[in-house]
């Protein structure tokens, strides 16, 4: 994806360094095989990568507490911004369509119960010129179809359970029934009775993910 500059601001300071924007994005994101060495390209720390404007040893203590190159460009990458070609945002974009055109493609039908080819899909996304966002695609069903609505009839079968989710598991439960949430209920002793709605596609893998975090403790029923 090219070479990139990630960069931060720190007491009204500008600190740059010039990176390989996907190992720089692999070492962010604490990727397997992912490494500071790959990821930088510049042996000293710049106020100005451009002009070529060096960061001296003092003004990277006092903003980093440490002045050396390593420890510092680890910092920057971290906790900075690692700026984003228009290459690599098409990229990442690309891709989201992607997954979207793989779920509806395998999930969704007309009306009459007939699937839509995965080009049908692709010109309907780009005919009603939907915005795919950065979040998972089932958690966008809905506004997705809302919009493919104006020029695709289209349906997805959805499943409504109903889940008992015991105290104990709320915490890491939640985080993985709230896109699907249609209602909920808190009980006296810290329960939660929840109903969602998941497209029937990915039935499986959501209770596989809620079995995963409550080690199977979460009680569930279809509801009709």
């Amino acid at each position: 994806m090219g070479n990139t500059t990630a960069r931060i601001t720190k007491g009204g300071k500008h600190f740059e360094i010039l990176v390989d924007l996907e190992e720089a994005m692999k070492f962010r994101k604490d990727e397997p095989g992912a490494n500071l060495g790959s990821a930088v390209l510049t042996n000293s720390i710049f106020h100005n990568l451009k002009s070529g404007e060096l960061a001296g040893a003092n003004d990277l203590d006092v903003a980093f507490g440490t002045s050396n190159v390593d420890e510092v460009s680890e910092k920057i990458i971290k906790t900075g911004e690692v700026v984003r070609t228009t290459e690599s945002m098409k990229a990442d974009q690309d891709q989201k369509y992607k997954q979207v055109v793989d779920f509806f493609s395998k999930n969704a039908v007309s009306p009459e119960g007939r699937p839509y080819t995965p080009d049908r899909i692709m010109k309907a996304l780009s005919e009603a010129h939907v915005n795919v966002k950065n979040k998972p695609v089932e958690s966008q069903v809905n506004e997705i179809i809302d919009q493919l609505s104006k020029v695709l009839p289209i349906k997805i079968e959805m499943k409504k359970v109903k889940l008992l989710v015991p105290a104990v598991h709320t915490g890491k439960a939640y985080g993985v029934i709230k896109e699907f949430m249609v209602s909920e209920e808190w009980q006296s002793n810290g329960d939660l009775e929840a109903t969602v709605e998941v497209p029937a596609g990915l039935v499986f893998d959501f209770y596989d993910k809620i079995n995963g975090v409550s080690h199977g403790a979460i009680m569930s029923e279809e509801v009709k």
